[in-house]
């Protein structure tokens, strides 16, 4: 079956004034072209992802550079068979990427290597560069650059905690890494605020890498914000670094606890699955909430009441 639609993951730093106006405006945008997915707005940008036919992710792109404020937006763009979403939310908030990191992107953030570059330096294993993952535990035991440095991290805030751990490469070239970027921007310009002299990113993140360097050398899969869970990068050297949380063997399938009082994030075979009707452990397994089982682990939130209008004042429905 041809793949019909397309996802898209995108970040741009950019300032916006009237970030409720915008939402407003942007929100009816993804509406005309029946587009799903989550979208912040801040003052500080935009950041997405979004599904959709292909046309119309097309017709959204031109639209979203057609504003000069975001004309420099860079897309990664992937193509699957049905959309990746079930809702669409446009909604505000402080800071495109939840941290607790208070700098500007826009003047302090570390270079740019492009993917074809990394690719070389992840096979060339200089000693004086250090790969840095800056995404979550979740994120990295599913897949990982090899020989990456990863931090117990249970989400983004907790990034600068953790820098005091990185002291021993002060005096090395740090290349921090992350899903689609975002993260990089401020992780790699809070290692610099912190005294790291030598802090790059990679472009693009894990997603272009796999878009422009087939992403080899990346072990594992890429844990993605929709209803994949995680992806597919490595065409070249795929390798299963994950095992199953309930029976230990290998394993890249992710899926969330069937207790929804857990629902942890964890690596899960369909062997492990059947242990506990999809659960992590007896104790779950025995909650009178826990979910139906249905073979993927992916559980969606109630649709009851979803109106893809509220919050509008404008109403085109």
């Amino acid at each position: 079956m041809k793949n019909k639609y397309s996802v898209l993951l995108y970040y741009c730093y950019s300032a916006i004034e009237d970030p409720e106006a915008y939402r407003e405006e942007h929100h009816l945008l993804c509406l005309s072209l029946n587009l799903k997915g989550r979208i912040i707005v801040a003052n500080e940008g935009l950041n997405g992802t979004v599904s959709g036919l292909i046309e119309d992710c097309e017709k959204y792109m031109e639209a979203v550079k057609s504003d000069p404020r975001f004309a420099h937006t860079e897309f990664k763009v992937d193509y699957v068979e049905d959309h990746t979403f079930t809702k669409l939310h446009v909604r505000t908030k402080p800071e495109i990427v939840h941290s607790t990191i208070r700098l500007d992107p826009r003047k302090k953030t570390g270079g740019y290597v492009e993917p074809d570059e990394f690719r070389k330096i992840l096979k060339e294993k200089p000693e004086d560069v250090v790969i840095l993952d800056v995404r979550s535990n979740y994120e990295h035991h599913i897949g990982k650059f090899k020989d990456a440095v990863t931090l117990d991290i249970e989400n983004f805030r907790d990034f600068p905690d953790k820098v005091n751990e990185l002291e021993k490469y002060k005096d090395k070239k740090v290349i921090t890494y992350c899903t689609g970027g975002i993260k990089c921007e401020k992780a790699s310009a809070y290692l610099l605020d912190q005294g790291f002299e030598n802090v790059y990113q990679l472009h693009g993140g894990i997603i272009k890498y796999g878009i422009e360097a087939e992403g080899e050398d990346f072990e594992g899969k890429c844990y993605v914000f929709d209803n994949r869970i995680v992806k597919d990068v490595n065409t070249v050297n795929p390798k299963v670094i994950s095992k199953c949380y309930v029976t230990g063997i290998p394993t890249d399938r992710m899926v969330n606890c069937a207790n929804p009082h857990c629902n942890k994030h964890i690596p899960m075979s369909e062997e492990g699955a059947a242990v506990y009707n999809g659960c992590c452990s007896e104790e779950c397994s025995k909650n009178p909430d826990t979910r139906p089982y249905d073979g993927t682990g992916y559980y969606q939130k109630n649709m009851n009441g979803y109106n893809p209008y509220k919050g509008l004042k404008r109403r085109n429905a």
